[in-house]
C-alpha cells in the first residue's frame, strides 16, 4: 500500500473525459489544447495525446513542458513575456498568442517565424468570482478596443478570447458568444483561427454537448475560421483523488479530525475561493470535521458524514483533486509533498512520483 499522502490518476475516469473530448473535436471541427496552467501532470500525456491535439501555456516553463512533453501542437501565452525568455519561447511554439498588442509590437521581430495571435477581452465573463474574472474592471487580460487592432492585423492571424471559468450553463455561454461576435465580428472575419478559452464545462454530466458541437461548428463557419477550445479541469474532471490518512482525533464542540495533508499546500484552490472538498458518497451518521494538519487555522477540508466513526489510521479519498493543485502544490510548514501515483485500466497502481526532504531543501537556497 502506497504511503499517504497521494494522489490518485485514474485512467479508466480519465478515459470518460478523454472520450467526450474526442466526440466533440469530431463532431464540431474544432480542436483541444490541454490547459497546462491546470494539469500538467506528464506522465498521463502520452494517454491524453491520442485524444487531443496539443497543449496552451501561460508561461515559457509550460511551453517547453507541452512542446517536450507532449508534442502536437504547442501554444504559448503569457499575460507578458521578458526579454530574456522570448526567443526560448518562439523555439518550443508552434503558435504564440500576445497579451497586448505593447507585447506584439515589441517582440515582432523574435516572433516572426511562427504563428502570432492577440488576447481579446468581450468585456464580459461567466465568473462569478472577482479574483477569477478576467472581465473584471482595469483587467489587464486583452485588448478590449476593436479600433486599435484593426491597424495590427497585417502581424497576426488569430485570437485567444477566454471569458468561461467552470461555466455549466451552455445557454451562457451561447449568450457570451454572442456577445463576442457582436463586438468583434469585424476582426472574426479576418481571422484565421479562434481559441474561445478554457472553462467550458462540457464534460460534466448532463452537458448538452451536441448543441455545444453545433454551435462551435456554426460559429467556425461563419468566420471561416479554426476554432480552438483549451480544456483544463474539462480534461480531468472526477479523475482523481487525494489520498490521506487519519493521524488525530479531537472534538472541539464539533468531532474532529486531522489529516496528513493540507489544503494550503496540496489543494489551495480550497482556501482561494473558500470552498470545501468533495468526500463520496458523503452519507452516514458520523459527522466529522476534517483538518489538514499545518498550522494554518483555516487549513480545512470541510464538514462530511461518514458511515462509520473514524480512527486514527483510517484512509479518507479526497475527490476531484487533479485541477489545479499538483500544479499548484507548496512545501508550507514544510508538509510531506504527496507522491503521484496511477491506476493503470487494468486497475494496477503505480506510483510515477515521490518527493523527499532533498526535493524540499532544493526548492530553497
Amino acid at each position: 500500500m502506497i504511503q499517504t499522502p497521494y494522489y490518485l490518476i485514474d485512467k479508466t475516469k480519465l478515459l470518460r473525459n478523454m472520450e467526450k473530448i474526442a466526440y466533440l473535436r469530431e463532431t464540431s471541427g474544432a480542436k483541444a489544447l490541454l490547459a497546462l496552467k491546470c494539469f500538467a501532470t506528464w506522465s498521463v500525456f502520452d494517454f491524453m495525446r491520442d485524444y487531443m491535439d496539443g497543449t496552451t501555456s501561460s508561461s515559457l516553463n509550460e511551453v517547453r513542458l507541452g512542446h517536450e512533453r507532449f508534442g502536437k501542437e504547442t501554444h504559448a501565452y503569457s499575460v507578458a513575456y521578458a526579454d530574456y525568455e522570448i526567443d526560448e519561447v518562439v523555439s518550443h511554439a508552434d503558435k504564440i498568442i500576445f497579451n497586448t498588442i505593447g507585447q506584439l509590437q515589441r517582440f515582432e521581430k523574435q516572433s516572426a517565424g511562427i504563428i502570432r495571435g492577440l488576447r481579446l477581452n468581450p468585456g464580459v465573463s461567466s465568473s462569478s468570482f472577482d479574483l477569477a474574472d478576467p472581465a473584471r474592471p482595469f483587467s489587464r487580460l486583452g485588448e478590449w478596443d476593436l479600433a486599435k487592432v484593426e491597424p495590427v492585423m497585417d502581424l497576426i492571424s488569430g485570437f485567444m478570447i477566454h471569458n468561461n471559468c467552470e461555466n455549466k450553463d451552455f445557454d451562457l455561454f451561447d449568450g457570451m458568444l454572442g456577445d463576442i461576435e457582436e463586438k468583434f465580428g469585424p476582426l472574426l472575419k479576418k481571422a484565421d483561427w479562434v481559441s474561445l478559452g478554457g472553462g467550458i464545462h462540457f464534460t460534466g454530466e448532463d452537458y448538452p454537448i451536441d448543441r455545444l458541437a453545433e454551435r462551435l461548428k456554426r460559429f467556425a463557419g461563419d468566420y471561416g475560421v479554426q476554432v480552438y477550445l483549451e480544456p483544463g479541469e474539462a480534461s480531468i474532471t472526477r479523475s482523481t483523488t487525494l489520498e490521506v490518512t487519519v493521524l488525530d482525533k479531537l472534538y472541539n464542540g464539533k468531532d474532529l479530525v486531522v489529516v496528513d495533508s493540507s489544503i494550503e499546500a496540496h489543494m489551495l484552490d480550497l482556501l482561494i475561493y473558500r470552498e470545501s472538498a468533495k468526500v463520496s458518497p458523503n452519507q452516514g451518521p458520523h459527522r466529522y470535521m476534517v483538518c489538514g494538519k499545518s498550522c494554518l487555522a483555516g487549513d480545512i477540508f470541510g464538514e462530511f458524514d461518514f458511515p462509520n466513526e473514524l480512527k486514527v489510521g483510517d484512509r479518507i479519498s479526497i475527490q476531484d483533486a487533479a485541477g489545479y493543485t499538483m500544479v499548484k502544490k507548496n512545501w508550507f510548514n514544510g508538509v510531506k509533498m504527496p507522491a503521484i501515483a496511477i491506476r493503470e485500466l487494468d486497475g494496477s497502481i503505480r506510483t510515477v512520483r515521490e518527493f523527499s526532504y532533498t526535493d524540499y531543501e532544493q526548492s530553497l537556497s
